[in-house]
């Protein structure tokens, strides 16, 4: 921002390094207050702070809710040595110069700042402020608003540990039991940064006399804090959707993958202002409320290196060098999986007395469609890793014995 005023063309904070994206913790922020006056003006001090906080204000009824933290607070007086001081000690700027004062001060280290955020009731946000101080004049001021972006891997531990759930909803008609539709899933880890494929390892089950429609979303929730009262707003980010599943029949996913956009990393260690990502899985009944499985997902902005994904063949493997027999020539990577691609699995049920389907889901804007269900044959057997060194050997040299 740059206010200019009768006696001020230019007042402005420039940062040294303009291309910069954002700070993280422990970083610099140096940069220049620029100045240039119309005519003769006098400065007794020019300071500069730097601000970081947290905000969150929404109204409530009749209530204003209104809560404030402070992240960031730096204060300090600029050098005005460059011009000499009059016997009152103040400093005369005079117009046709170009006068640029530095300043530059470290942001606090790991775990006392917050990621910047703007959303619909709530801010974190970060400016260098700075305050001319005239005789008999009020105090000038200009601001420069920079982005903080704290570091969030997802190749820690946690984040590299599966999440599974299961859900299950038993229905009626008109109070006679009308069966259950659950729903079992896992994905392999529950860190993933922009741009990454959420694979999905799900089984859906439907005993009910109704055709249901499985679904998975990727869902945010914006949680604002103030005055002891929350406020809660959630949106669905992405969608993939399965195929019918009729009466009596199951459905496997394996490998089923949605893609995360682009999104702000998750939000954390801010006490009134909390951005939670899910994977929700669900399946559409008509006439009855949807199951919803709910798997916690956190996006960060240090993507996944892909090494954790061995940690557990590789433990298992070496479990097996502990044996007196074993040595590490014997370990060997995995070989590759055999290819299904050859498989047809367009294997439909064309039929007069198929039933028509309605896809009732009135929370996406895609309408009614009727349209016959499409029923696929189960997919191949999931491949398993064979010792070739126990199968070279025969049956015998494990001491089993094959009787007919």
């Amino acid at each position: 921002m740059v206010i200019i005023t009768k006696k001020l063309k230019i007042f402005e904070i420039v940062f040294h390094d303009p291309t910069k994206a954002f700070y993280s913790s422990g970083d610099k922020v140096p940069g220049n207050i620029v100045v240039e006056v119309s005519e003769v003006t006098k400065v007794s001090s020019i300071r500069v702070f730097g601000i970081g906080c947290a905000k969150v204000e929404y109204a409530k009824g009749k209530h204003r809710c209104r809560e404030d933290i402070e992240y960031l607070k730096y204060e300090d007086t600029v050098y005005l040595d460059q011009q000499t001081r009059d016997s009152n000690g103040f400093v005369t700027l005079r117009p046709g110069n170009r006068y640029e004062y530095m300043f530059g001060f470290e942001l606090p280290h790991a775990g006392q700042l917050v990621s910047s955020y703007k959303g619909k009731f709530g801010c974190v946000q970060y400016y260098v402020r700075a305050v001319m101080e005239r005789p008999s004049q009020p105090a000038l001021q200009c601001e420069k608003h920079f982005e903080v972006e704290e570091p969030l891997d997802v190749n820690t531990p946690d984040l590299l540990a599966p999440a599974a759930g299961m859900k299950e909803k038993k229905l009626t008609c008109v109070f006679i039991p009308d069966g259950h539709v659950s729903i079992s899933a896992k994905i392999d880890r529950k860190g993933f940064c922009e741009g990454e494929d959420i694979c999905i390892n799900a089984k859906f089950e439907n005993t009910c006399s109704r055709i249901v429609v499985p679904k998975a979303a990727i869902m945010v929730k914006h949680t604002y804090q103030a005055n002891g009262r929350t406020k809660v707003l959630g949106q669905k980010l992405s969608v993939v959707r399965g195929n019918h599943i009729i009466s009596g029949m199951c459905d496997m996913w394996q490998g089923k993958t949605i893609r995360v956009p682009r999104l702000k990393p998750s939000l954390l260690g801010c006490d009134i202002i909390h951005v939670d990502y899910a994977l929700r899985i669900y399946v559409h009944i008509p006439g009855s409320d949807k199951v919803v499985l709910e798997l916690p997902l956190v996006i960060g902005n240090i993507p996944f290196n892909g090494f954790g994904s061995r940690t557990n063949s590789m433990s298992s493997q070496a479990e097996s060098l502990n044996t007196p027999s074993s040595s590490f020539g014997s370990l060997r990577l995995p070989s590759q999986p055999p290819s299904y691609s050859n498989i047809s699995r367009d294997c439909r049920i064309d039929s007069p007395l198929t039933p028509l389907l309605v896809d009732y889901d009135a929370d996406e804007d895609e309408g009614l469609f009727m349209h016959a269900p499409e029923l696929w044959y189960p997919p191949p057997p999931a491949y398993s890793e064979v010792d070739e060194d126990l199968k070279q050997q025969g049956p015998c040299s494990s001491g089993l014995l094959n009787h007919e």
